[in-house]
């Protein structure tokens, strides 16, 4: 039996079996995923997985067409950054372990799948130790410019390591994430999508993790005109964490949706979702979309999946549909919430009661709104990076209110 809970937070699914959740008409894992093009037709909007998507803003993202370089005149730069003793190199498509993890569920990942000629390879070494960050820039050159790329970060038994995939520039792009988690292993990945705001980004980022591995994958979303981001995790042993981590905040005219899929296919795993946004001015509109499947055969697994948005002025909307399809009961933890809400007036009243000004109460509630996630991204620089980011938000939220 496969049971779908859409409700708020459940510790024990035996207890939901004949409540008021509904059998599901397809699993989620039964998604179609193909590397032929030609199977998945150009969007609508009006499928299931593509309803909260502006389809008719996204341009030319999903033409089968190779990326838009004109000479040395590139459509993206790619500027790779790692310590000695890590591989680079390149894989053609249906070259390992290129396409082992990763197969497109979309028209925008099987784009760019077929039209990235050469994947880059990372290879860090089995038992290797690295303090500092392995960096990835993608500077897009131009809007509306077509980019596509794909991406295969292995990461050896029991190796430690950090990478960083930064956005920058504009351009319409698709990329690909492949990351393989070795046994052991310990691997945080942050996606830090920093566009302009007439950038247009697609991605799909797919995990496999080994066993007793430990994967961290961050999605910071604070720039782009539309950013749409799948991240999927499943398990190729018992005894892999997995935690997604997501941040974003939302200004007039920009669309952030995610999208989180932990595939519970082993014994003994564990994960944590958990994404938090902000949102402010007119027509500023985030998704969250969280799925949970705990097959029959992923006995004493715990999970738990969280979203929270914190909606600052009128006109701005915010989506939140966690999702838990469970076919076993034997589990050690199953649940989810999510939440949308105002400003807290309360809160605003009570700090400014004990004579902290208006604008500096403003802040405190925002800061701490997201002061808990941020702590669990363990990267100082990414940390520093995104309060930053935050306080810039924050300031043209209060001029918009002055004005």
């Amino acid at each position: 039996m496969s049971l779908l809970i859409d409700e708020k937070t459940h510790q024990d699914p035996q207890a939901q079996i004949g409540g008021d959740h509904r059998i599901p008409d397809e699993s989620r894992a039964a998604r179609h995923r193909s590397f032929d093009v030609e199977t998945f037709e150009v969007p609508t909007g009006r499928e299931e997985e593509w309803r909260f998507t502006p389809v008719d803003r996204l341009g030319n993202v999903f033409s089968d067409a190779p990326t838009d370089d004109r000479g040395e005149d590139y459509a993206a730069d790619f500027a790779v950054d790692v310590p000695e003793g890590v591989t680079i190199s390149t894989l053609a498509p249906g070259q390992a372990p290129r396409g082992t993890v990763l197969v497109p569920e979309d028209r925008g990942a099987v784009v760019a799948s077929k039209n990235t000629e050469q994947a880059l390879h990372v290879q860090i070494p089995a038992e290797a130790e690295f303090d500092q960050p392995l960096r990835e820039t993608v500077t897009g050159r131009g809007a509306g410019r077509r980019s596509n790329a794909h991406y295969v970060i292995e990461a050896g038994a029991h190796s430690k390591a950090v990478y960083i995939l930064d956005h920058v520039g504009s351009a319409d792009h698709t990329g690909n994430l492949e990351v393989i988690v070795g046994d052991g292993a310990d691997l945080t990945v942050v996606s830090l999508q920093r566009w302009d705001d007439d950038a247009v980004h697609l991605g799909q980022h797919e995990a496999l993790v080994g066993r007793d591995a430990t994967y961290k994958h961050i999605a910071v979303t604070l720039g782009g005109g539309i950013v749409r981001m799948n991240s999927n995790v499943r398990y190729a042993g018992p005894g892999g964490d997995a935690t997604l981590l997501g941040v974003y905040f939302a200004d007039a005219g920009q669309h952030f949706e995610h999208r989180s899929f932990v595939d519970h296919n082993a014994p003994r795993c564990e994960s944590l979702v958990t994404y938090k946004g902000a949102l402010q001015g007119d027509t500023a509109r985030t998704v969250w979309v969280g799925d949970v499947l705990i097959r029959k055969e992923a006995e004493g697994i715990e999970t738990y999946e969280l979203n929270r948005n914190l909606v600052l002025t009128d006109g701005a909307r915010a989506d939140s549909v966690p999702n838990l399809e469970i076919e076993t009961g034997d589990i050690a933890g199953a649940g989810h919430a999510s939440s949308t809400g105002r400003f807290d007036d309360e809160q605003l009243f009570y700090l400014m009661s004990r004579g902290v000004d208006e604008e500096s109460a403003r802040k405190l509630v925002v800061r701490g709104f997201f002061a808990d996630i941020i702590a669990k991204i363990g990267v100082p620089e990414v940390q520093e990076m995104l309060m930053a980011a935050i306080e810039a938000e924050l300031e043209l939220t209060l001029e918009q209110q002055d004005a």
